[in-house]
């Protein structure tokens, strides 16, 4: 919520699973957020970041390598890792 002033008042702000868009709850202990920065031409780390968050319940499935890199592969920071397969 946010007050007159545009500023953001909440307490807590759930977070949202980036591979199922599932609510992350507060008593999910085993969720993850995963912040992968930009760097330039020489490696040095850029002040721009991705941030992905992964529920408990994709980390307990064993699907959370598998949607870091389809979520990787849609924003662009990899190519040629992972490919639909029907």
């Amino acid at each position: 919520m946010e007050n007159d002033q545009g500023i953001l008042v909440d307490l807590y702000v759930p977070r949202k699973c980036a591979a199922t868009n599932r609510l992350i709850t507060s008593k999910d202990h085993a969720s993850v957020q995963l912040s992968v920065v930009d760097v330039d031409a020489d490696g040095r780390a850029l002040s721009t970041s991705t941030t992905f968050a992964l529920s408990g319940a994709v980390r307990a499935m064993g699907e959370s390598d598998d949607s870091l890199n389809r979520l990787a592969t849609k924003a662009g920071l990899l190519r040629n890792v992972w490919s639909y397969q029907k």
